[in-house]
């Protein structure tokens, strides 16, 4: 009795609190989600958690590897995955992976959800999972300080910035980076922090490539162009394509913004990086399209690539990882692939 009336008061709990929610699922996956990092935080006490990876450690062998640092006074994570090509002393491409609004590193880097860590397997790049803002100790249900969204790490005006700043900090320092080959990608609130990060770390980032997430920084002044790719469905429930948030989607609208929308997120960039003439339709077949600014600063592109159908997902992934799983991905386009041959083109 006294454990049913536990579990109650936590479903109880749930229902009461403001929720993100992008990933993590509807009330039953939420409660899951939440009963689950009550149980981690209960091994953080005990000692019992994954170990984490001295700091000072120097990465010299594939693998995956869990780190936790103190910035601004905040325990925070981040997972690494280094590809079974690495050799320490040949320069390698990082990869900053940003979960969605709710999410987890974890979650991030599951691959019947996003499919990253395989693909980027053979391309020879480094995955870098990072946690965003937790009331957990575990990490879970965790938000980005994107600007204008998102959740309690907007709110608390946590250093995002910051963290992924001694992130890129420490793994130059332990192993073989290529610094000219530093990028960002994201799923949602995840695609706004990595407009956030291009907006004030251009210096570190060549290009980003957001998924389902537009710009929601309050002021942007890149010291330096940062190529940006961006991916979004038109029928997007959570981020909607032409601007706002989704009425039925989020259980306390304080807790995100108005979504500024996809056209004009384009337009803005490509001020940013200087292009002129007009988008190219470079790609254009049954449910998707993509545009491209070729004519950029400094050999910058800004490019938009667009499908039809899969609502608030990672195109080409098996299957979504928002909270609306009715709808399939699409697989017009692989936001994978499209990302790493965007990448590949700056070169």
């Amino acid at each position: 009795m006294l454990r049913r009336l536990s579990i109650l008061t936590l479903a109880v709990s749930c229902l009461a609190a403001p929720a993100l929610a992008e990933e993590g699922g509807p009330l039953r996956e939420a409660l899951r989600a939440k009963l689950k990092a009550r149980m981690l935080e209960k091994m953080v006490e005990k000692g019992e958690e994954t170990p984490a990876t001295p700091l000072t450690q120097n990465i010299t062998a594939p693998g995956d590897y869990s780190f936790r640092i103190t910035h601004d006074g905040i325990e925070r994570m981040y997972n690494v995955h280094v590809p079974p090509g690495y050799r320490p002393g040949r320069d390698t491409p990082l990869l900053f992976a940003f979960h969605g609004g709710g999410g987890d590193m974890e979650y991030m880097a599951r691959e019947e959800h996003y499919g990253l860590s395989s693909f980027f397997d053979s391309k020879g790049y480094v995955l870098v999972y990072v946690n965003g803002y937790s009331n957990f100790a575990s990490g879970k249900l965790a938000t980005w300080n994107a600007g204008k969204c998102c959740g309690d790490a907007r709110d608390k005006d946590i250093d995002d910035v910051g963290f992924v700043r001694e992130i890129v900090n420490h793994l130059t320092q332990r192993m073989s980076v290529d610094r000219n080959r530093i990028y960002a990608t994201g799923m949602s609130n995840g695609g706004m922090i990595s407009y956030r990060l291009a907006c004030e770390m251009a210096d570190v980032f060549r290009a980003i490539a957001p998924v389902a997430g537009t710009d929601g920084t309050v002021s942007c002044n890149p010291s330096q162009p940062v190529s940006v790719l961006h991916i979004h469905a038109q029928n997007d429930t959570h981020v909607l394509f032409n601007g706002g948030a989704g009425k039925d989607v989020f259980k306390d609208k304080s807790k995100v913004t108005e979504f500024r929308g996809v056209p004009q997120t384009f337009e803005l960039w490509a001020d940013h990086n200087n292009c002129t003439g007009r988008p190219e339709r470079v790609l254009n077949k049954a449910g998707a399209y993509c545009d491209l600014y070729r004519n950029c600063a400094q050999g910058s592109q800004v490019k938009l690539c667009v499908t039809e159908t899969g609502g608030h997902s990672w195109p080409g992934a098996p299957k979504p990882g928002g909270i609306r799983k009715k709808e399939p991905t699409s697989k017009a386009i692989s936001a994978n692939e499209e990302m790493w041959a965007f990448f590949e083109s700056l070169d």
